[in-house]
């Protein structure tokens, strides 16, 4: 995907657009876990059957899976974040409708249209490489990635005090006011990225992704229901491995596809995906039986009898534990790479669901669990865009991102359908009402520690980081990536960037415009002011720069397409000073 730049001047970041990126992204987030504390009631306020009222959740995860990849894409397209704003737009009208909906269709309805802001994780990860420099990207990137888990951590004590004092429908309003607060604040303090893709939206290539994730996750839904062996099932399970066959043929032989597959076969990108997938599943099992268990009634000889609101609060630190490891990512990603982060937090993960088989038993240990596994699922979600972004070339990076969000969603997609299935499989009627028994909550826990060892496997492949000896790629940004590429070259253009007194200037953002207008590299300039940036083919280029506190300067060269660097230095005028040379 080839970026360009618009004509339209770019606001410079203020102190308050990561937090308010992340406020956003905790927010959609909300959507996934906003119905748990009711969950158990659904049936008996939607007046339909339980297997039917699991769609409320389910619908919610799989148009948050649809909307990731296809947001992304048209964020490249038409700017990132007027798409970021609509998502938002979209969230506020689906809990809306939901608000007003007391039957199980245009609960259905609203709860898609929330889904569908989803798309708002990589929208948001996308602003910040576009703006942000290389010391400040990392962190970030961790704080958004977690967002996911520390909205749907958050929500939990939040919609149980919600749901025990006030009619249900109260959750629908508090979320819609929550939405408009996220768009006033992104309105106000995140600029618009200046970056644009080429090309055209791939209509065809949404619609089939969409079809093909439909077809998959309605017989899990449905299977315990239809049987597992009916010709519906597997007729279904058929029809969304063809569909999304024929849609990967399609996307290979598109020059600007939804999707760019040949970038997710690298080993690098793969892996990283199936580990996310793996990471996905673990996380949501914790959302979905914790709550259950802390609010049965001790009648059971189970259940431990917590008020809906005290479950909240006991389940809450999940998220808060997630909030606080994004710059205990950073430190330990600096100092051992994300594949080493990644690596730890899916063993935390494993650790924290094995020993919780043994502590069900009482209100504090479920605190406990909450916060071990929060601590592993906050360090491998912020591992993952890292590992994404050093990876791929920085032209790719927006869609490399969106389609490992979406691996992400599709992972607590199969996790709701599956936890929920099994369940409801294990359950004990009492009085018409399905109970879930201990047995099942343990079943689920042993699902999510198999689906987090197997997401370890996946990461076991991971490449490392290089000998000391070469150049090591670093993840904490496109532009560091796009160095330490250019250094592993010969040709291209190398030299410095200077003030008008010649010192050399550090962090200074050099990007290789080619004769068609279009971006063909980027990278920030080190400590020494030295730059490196290779070049895609011969001929003439013009390399921008420019540094905080200094004019932006424009200067053309012209590239032989030999081995042989070009040596260009780089001097940037005082800030008033004309912006040629």
């Amino acid at each position: 995907m080839t970026h360009t730049t618009t004509d339209q001047p770019a606001r410079r970041p203020s102190g308050a657009t990561v937090p308010v990126l992340a406020f956003a992204g905790i927010v959609v987030a909300v959507m996934q876990t906003l119905l748990v504390p009711v969950i158990k009631d659904l049936p008996t306020l939607l007046s339909t059957e339980p297997s039917n009222a699991t769609w409320v959740l389910t619908s919610t995860l799989l148009s948050g899976a649809v909307a990731t990849p296809i947001m992304g894409r048209l964020g490249d397209l038409f700017g990132k974040r007027r798409m970021l704003l609509t998502s938002l737009a979209v969230m506020v009208v689906g809990a809306l409708v939901s608000a007003l909906s007391s039957t199980l269709l245009p609960m259905i309805a609203g709860r898609t249209l929330q889904g569908f802001a989803m798309g708002a994780i990589p929208l948001g990860i996308g602003l910040m490489r576009d703006m942000l420099p290389r010391e400040k990207l990392g962190s970030a990137m961790a704080l958004m990635s977690s967002s996911i888990g520390v909205g749907g951590g958050l929500a939990l004590p939040a919609a149980a005090l919600v749901a025990q004092h006030a009619d249900w429908h109260a959750l629908f309003y508090g979320a819609a006011g929550l939405g408009v607060l996220s768009i006033v604040l992104t309105l106000v303090f995140v600029p618009e990225s200046p970056m644009r893709a080429e090309g055209t939206f791939d209509v065809l290539g949404a619609i089939g992704l969409s079809a093909g994730l439909v077809l998959f996750l309605l017989p899990i839904t449905k299977g315990s229901d239809w049987g597992w062996t009916a010709p519906t099932t597997l007729g279904l399970f058929g029809a969304s491995v063809a569909v999304l066959l024929l849609w990967g043929v399609m996307e290979l032989r598109l020059k600007a596809p939804l999707v760019d597959l040949r970038t997710t076969a690298r080993p690098a990108v793969l892996f990283t995906n199936l580990a996310s997938i793996m990471v996905g599943v673990s996380f949501y099992v914790v959302s979905l039986v914790l709550p259950q268990l802390l609010q049965l009634p001790t009648s059971t000889g189970y259940g431990l009898g917590q008020s809906m609101v005290t479950a909240g609060l006991l389940v809450a630190p999940l998220g808060l534990t997630m909030m606080v490891t994004a710059p205990v990512y950073a430190r330990l990603s600096a100092k051992y790479g994300p594949k080493v982060t990644l690596i730890i937090g899916m063993v935390i993960i494993a650790i924290g669901y094995g020993a919780g088989l043994g502590l069900m038993s009482a209100a504090w240990q479920s605190l406990v669990i909450a916060v071990v596994l929060g601590a592993g699922i906050g360090l491998a979600y912020s591992s993952l865009p890292a590992l994404i972004v050093g990876s791929v070339p920085a032209s790719e990076t927006g869609a490399a991102n969106g389609l490992n969000t979406l691996m992400r969603s599709i992972g607590t997609s199969v996790s709701s359908a599956v936890i929920g299935m099994v369940l409801a499989n294990t359950a004990n009627h009492v009085g018409g009402v399905a109970v879930p028994t201990m047995h099942g909550f343990r079943v689920s826990f042993l699902i999510a520690a198999g689906a987090v060892a197997v997401g370890l496997l996946m990461a076991l492949f991971l490449p490392g980081r290089p000998p000391a000896t070469k150049p090591r790629l670093r993840a904490s940004s496109e532009e560091d990536a796009a160095l330490e590429r250019a250094h592993e070259v010969l040709g291209g253009f190398r030299g410095r960037v200077l003030n008008s007194e010649g010192a050399p200037v550090a962090r200074a953002k050099v990007t290789l415009i080619d004769r068609r207008g279009r971006q063909a590299g980027a990278t920030l300039s080190a400590e020494d002011g030295s730059y490196a940036l290779a070049v895609p083919a011969q001929g003439p280029y013009v390399l921008a720069a420019r540094a905080t506190g200094h004019g932006p300067l424009a200067s053309s060269a012209t590239h032989t397409g030999d081995d042989r660097p070009v040596a260009l230095d780089l001097s940037l005028p005082g800030e008033n000073a004309d912006v040629t040379a």
